[in-house]
């Protein structure tokens, strides 16, 4: 725990909600970051399923302006979903780098980080995380990808009854072409997301 902290806490980036401290009180772990006035994406994305394209785009460039910085330094999300995006004022923050791996490590998920295991949140995973490959830059970039078109779309580019079935259309299936959705986005905004989300 102590360790994923302290590589979360050495992201110092504008657009990266930045961890305060650490430790340990009563036999309870901690963490602080600071309070954000905002919301969630996924709350913006519940009040309002389809962003307008501008908006989008650039909250989609704030978070890979985020992620290019930590992947600088070698360190990658594993887990970019719309809960994990904070909005403040204009700008867009990415929460939980390191958290999620650092409480699996205390609940006896050591495993989860480590190859073979999946990590992740299912309608945003890449393939190779799906697997359980190590989870690289460009699936941190496949992850935005998903969000970046759900928030174009109004819903993800692959759902299913179970976690099981969207890794596995996720794995196999086509992305479904934004236009035929929405015929307002631009050529190279589709052709991005198709690129970040291509199988290879």
């Amino acid at each position: 725990f102590d360790r994923e902290i302290k590589t979360g806490a050495k992201l110092q980036h504008p657009n990266i909600l930045s961890l305060f401290d650490s430790g340990e009180a009563d036999g309870l772990l901690y963490y602080v970051m600071p309070f954000v006035y905002g919301e969630s994406l996924g709350d913006r994305l519940q009040r309002e399923p389809m962003l307008p394209i501008e908006t989008a785009v650039g909250i989609t460039l704030e978070v890979a302006d985020a992620l290019g910085y930590a992947h600088s330094l070698g360190i990658v999300h594993r887990d970019i979903k719309p809960d994990n995006i904070m909005l403040s004022g204009n700008h867009a923050l990415v929460a939980d780098f390191g958290i999620a791996k650092a409480i699996s490590s205390i609940e006896g998920g050591a495993k989860l980080t480590e190859a073979g295991v999946a990590v992740g949140t299912p309608l945003y995973m890449s393939p190779e995380q799906a697997v359980g490959d190590p989870a690289g830059p460009t699936s941190d970039l496949y992850s935005l990808a998903c969000v970046l078109y759900e928030m174009l779309a109004g819903s993800p580019p692959f759902t299913g009854a179970n976690a099981r079935q969207i890794m596995a259309r996720h794995a196999m299936e086509q992305v479904p072409s934004l236009q035929v959705i929405r015929d307002t986005v631009p050529d190279e905004v589709e052709d991005a997301i198709m690129a970040a989300m291509a199988k290879v």
